[in-house]
């Protein structure tokens, strides 16, 4: 969208009231993924570990985020790493939000949304990628998931790929525990893990 085209939508759609400002939001928002200058959307949905940030290219889902990671911080390195062309578009999301609002009501055991791994990379990215052999409410050791990336010295790297997981829950990373069955660290913070092998165990 150019600038005449955007001062257009502007003219068009400009709120009256702030109560109007959704509206607002939902045209330009539409006029962005017409004019193929949306490159990530994003929204917020309430969870039971509290409001996740979820973002996503044409490709699929990017970004996952807790609102211990600081959401606007999320947002700001997405215009630094990816594009500065990011809109609030709920509708990109719709999948993802549906998937995850099933995953915590209990009903849903595997995600099926199109991931986009472009925030990973390398052994993180192997890491990461073999999460998901981890079963629905079982756990592994970081040894046991350095030894299916293929690397069974690499304990420390596995913990900073689970440390730097941009997809957690959809990307399992919750499901790695110390050797001692003890949660270790989370980058929800130990709540949210507690929380999320809890609910899995009650399945």
């Amino acid at each position: 969208m150019n600038t005449t085209d955007l001062a257009r939508e502007l003219g068009q759609a400009f709120p009256d009231t702030p109560g109007d400002l959704p509206a607002l939001h939902a045209r330009l928002a539409a006029a962005a993924q017409r004019d193929g200058t949306l490159d990530i959307a994003y929204t917020t949905i309430d969870t039971p570990v509290g409001p996740l940030l979820l973002a996503a290219t044409g490709r699929g889902l990017i970004r996952v985020a807790y609102a211990a990671q600081d959401h606007d911080a999320v947002l700001q390195a997405l215009a630094d790493q990816v594009s500065p062309r990011i809109v609030r578009a709920p509708a990109r999301l719709d999948q993802a939000a549906r998937e995850l609002g099933e995953y915590f009501a209990g009903t849903r055991r595997a995600f099926g949304v199109p991931l986009d791994w472009s925030l990973s990379a390398g052994f993180r990215r192997a890491v990461l990628a073999r999460l998901p052999e981890i079963g629905y409410g079982a756990t592994a050791s970081y040894a046991d998931v350095a030894a299916l990336a293929g690397s069974p010295r690499a304990v420390r790297a596995v913990g900073t790929a689970c440390a730097t997981n941009p997809l957690p829950v959809v990307v399992p990373c919750h499901r790695v525990v110390r050797a001692d069955g003890a949660a270790g660290g989370y980058l929800g913070g130990p709540e949210a893990k507690r929380a999320l092998l809890t609910l899995e165990s009650a399945a």
